[in-house]
């Protein structure tokens, strides 16, 4: 039996597409701590609506599911500097600063991918985050991405030009 995940012990009102647990047309990724302390782990099984190519898997889902996931590793290593458990309040957020994916190799269609997420440094509010993909035992991509911690209320009012 696996733990619960980052998501479901965060934010289990989540409704982001990629891994919120309450959007009913969302993937619901589910990301948790890796054995070995380090990584952060997830394993998706993308429909075949998300083909790119024949048999192959759509970029954009692949970058989608590095975006989520990593932002999960960042959000899972804050919570874990503070020595505070996901989940206790106040609630850290953050958001995509930069995303970049390196895709190395074409994803097949009807393999199970493994994320496998580790922080590679932080300034600040700023974490790097490495997210590798893999279909079964082969690596097909890489981020190398920036995430920000944030105050959501503060940056859904801004996002909306409202007063914080």
């Amino acid at each position: 039996m696996q733990p619960p995940s980052l998501q479901d012990t965060t934010a289990p009102d989540g409704i982001c597409y990629g891994c919120g647990a309450r959007n009913p047309d969302g993937l619901h990724i589910k990301s948790r701590w890796d054995d070995d302390a380090v990584h952060v782990v997830a394993e998706h099984l993308p429909d075949a609506k998300y083909s790119g190519w024949p048999d192959l898997v759509y970029g954009g889902l692949i970058a989608m599911l590095v975006d989520c996931h990593s932002n999960w590793t960042a959000m899972a290593y804050h919570y874990r500097a503070q020595n505070r458990e996901p989940g206790d309040l106040p609630r850290i957020d953050c958001v995509t600063g930069n995303l970049g994916i390196k895709f190395i190799k074409p994803t097949p269609m009807g393999v199970p991918l493994t994320l496998r997420a580790r922080v590679e440094g932080e300034v600040g509010r700023k974490t790097r985050v490495v997210c590798e993909v893999y279909a079964a035992e082969v690596l097909t991509a890489v981020g190398d991405s920036i995430f920000v911690r944030v105050d959501t209320g503060q940056l859904a009012a801004s996002a909306h030009g409202r007063p914080a």
